[in-house]
């Protein structure tokens, strides 16, 4: 039976030359970065240069790439970081209503220490306007924090124009981005994004899991989330996984090399998907704008996805009803998209990468289409 693995926006596959890089590491080159022996300095020029190839992919300055867990992690750290150093201009914040829980719980946090939460609401195709932004921005905005591409709907946010918004005002406030569904797949750099922390992760480029990096640009006085031994300039404690980043590295320098053949061919299944679904289930719904390459989200109203996601993987297909984060419950995202209660409860996320193919995308039509005539809606 054929495995077809759509869930790409969860987690990828390694890729062999980053899951080679990782395994050499394990077994070879397994010193501390922090020895000061042979071994030791051997790691630190491979931590070093794997730093250097996540900073270049997305144009920044290596001493300005802190790495972390994951992007989780890097979300954490940087909400942590911006009310640090902005509580005294004011207590505002501006996010949105389709961040993922890893930057919403954390403003949860600071909404019960007193700050107050502006989540600005998507569109029709689940963008956030920047005219929005523009509106709930006040002299008293501390920070903002807006992902660049949606992990349920791949719809794309101006980033750079609400840098450029920021900039205009002068009131100060500093900018995140959540940009872990863009890197190697939406071109951006520091310099086109205008944002002043960026998050990143490893394991949505085809890198190992466990890794993931924060860009923070210079002159921003960071503070450690986690304190004892004093890696990452200070900043972030604890002997630095060294095959997962490695392994990163490897995966951010291909894959930034790759970006503009992978985009093309990512657009090229998903198109060759939307295209099927459109043809042979037109009772289906197309919920993603289009504007990321590797996001499609569909729904089968009256239906329901759990269901329809059980008889896909009984045929070997693996897809997602919103972010593989979150356990049962309604999708936020959808739910501030303001769609019918039919469409969110029968909606499913397909998500390919560089190494999906046609074979697959007809595959998963065939099956998708089964499951619908199997089925009794409700």
């Amino acid at each position: 039976m054929m495995t077809v693995y759509f869930d790409n926006a969860a987690t990828t596959a390694v890729r062999r030359e980053a899951a080679d890089a990782a395994y050499r590491v394990m077994t070879e080159q397994y010193g501390n970065p922090s020895s000061t022996h042979t071994m030791g300095r051997e790691a630190k020029k491979l931590l070093d240069e794997a730093r250097r190839s996540v900073a270049d992919a997305i144009g920044a300055k290596e001493q300005s790439v802190y790495f972390t867990s994951g992007g989780t992690e890097a979300d954490n750290w940087a909400v942590e970081v911006l009310a640090r150093l902005t509580f005294r201009r004011g207590k505002h914040v501006i996010t949105t209503a389709v961040e993922h829980d890893a930057i919403r719980q954390p403003l949860q946090r600071l909404a019960s220490q007193g700050w107050e939460i502006t989540s600005l609401e998507p569109d029709e195709n689940g963008r956030i306007t920047a005219e929005d932004f523009a509106r709930a921005l006040r002299p008293d905005t501390a920070f903002a924090t807006v992902m660049l591409v949606n992990n349920e709907t791949g719809a794309v946010n101006p980033i750079s124009e609400l840098a450029r918004i920021i900039r205009g005002n002068g009131y100060g406030t500093l900018l995140h981005t959540d940009a872990v569904q863009a890197l190697c797949k939406v071109p951006f750099s520091v310099r086109t994004l205008g944002a002043d922390m960026i998050s990143l992760s490893s394991r949505k480029i085809h890198g190992p899991k466990g890794a993931g990096a924060l860009y923070a640009a210079p002159g921003l006085n960071l503070t450690p989330l986690i304190l004892g031994g004093g890696q990452e300039r200070g900043l972030r404690s604890g002997t630095e996984a060294l095959p997962a980043l490695v392994g990163f590295g490897t995966a951010a320098a291909l894959g930034h090399a790759e970006m503009k053949q992978s985009i093309a061919h990512m657009r090229r299944i998903c198109a060759l998907i939307e295209q099927g679904i459109r043809e042979r289930l037109p009772e289906a719904v197309i919920l993603s704008p289009g504007d990321a390459p590797h996001i499609l989200s569909l729904s089968l109203p009256g239906y329901k996805s759990e269901v329809l996601m059980n008889c896909l993987e009984a045929d070997g297909i693996f897809v997602s009803k919103s972010s593989a984060c979150k356990k049962g419950g309604r999708s936020h995202v959808l739910e501030a998209m303001k769609l019918p209660a039919r469409v969110i409860d029968g909606a499913i996320r397909v998500s390919v990468s560089k190494f999906s193919t046609p074979q697959e995308a007809e595959f998963f039509i065939e099956r998708l289409r089964a499951a619908a005539d199997r089925l009794v809606r409700v």
